[in-house]
């Protein structure tokens, strides 16, 4: 049985949010963090974007249940197999959800210089209306959303060490997110994003 969570859940016009502070207790968060830390097959990408081409400005790595690739900003990814960690938190994540996912893309943030810029997650393999599961480890960061049209529609939050922040529905039509840089000194932060990619026809 999954017990219930706290949850942040704001109204906002085009989207569904939800944030779970306490999605995972510290004890979990902490083994998954150092785990995925030492054992994840890192890899830092060039990425294009306005016509200019430079590292990314964080470590990435995509692990999924199928050899489909997902592609954005002109890279092209394979997916490394599931490892425990994440087959765990996944479970954790669809036994809470009841969502099934097949692809999850992690980030590390090594300090606060590491960023995402603003995009919405609307690539063509994740269909109409797709489902991201958030999960954050270790430092807290700023996650800011910002309407596409309505200039006054605007969100940030902080993502703390063991949450889940849920992004369903219409979002990714209507909403652009990102995870922007900070002068202040952070440590070393891994987000995993969950999400169903669907076969190429």
């Amino acid at each position: 049985m999954v017990e219930l969570f706290d949850v942040f859940a704001p109204e906002l016009p085009d989207a569904t949010i939800k944030y779970y502070p306490n999605f995972l207790n510290t004890k979990e968060a902490d083994l998954y963090l150092e785990q995925l830390t030492k054992e994840t097959p890192w890899r830092n990408d060039p990425i294009t974007v306005f016509g200019k081409t430079y590292p990314q400005p964080r470590m990435t790595s995509l692990h999924g249940h199928t050899t489909d690739s997902y592609g954005y900003s002109g890279i092209v990814m394979q997916p490394n197999p599931m490892r425990k960690p994440l087959l765990d938190i996944e479970q954790k994540l669809q036994a809470f959800t009841k969502e099934t996912f097949t692809t999850v893309l992690l980030n590390l943030y090594r300090d606060g210089q590491d960023s995402n810029g603003w995009h919405a997650d609307n690539e063509k393999e994740l269909g109409v209306n797709p489902v991201i599961a958030s999960v954050s480890l270790g430092a807290s960061r700023y996650f800011h959303l910002k309407h596409n049209s309505d200039k006054s529609q605007r969100l940030k939050l902080e993502l703390t060490h063991g949450s889940l922040l849920l992004m369903e529905g219409a979002t990714q039509h209507f909403w652009k997110h990102q995870i922007a840089k900070t002068a202040k000194k952070v440590g070393p932060r891994i987000n995993l994003t969950f999400r169903k990619v669907l076969k190429a026809h």
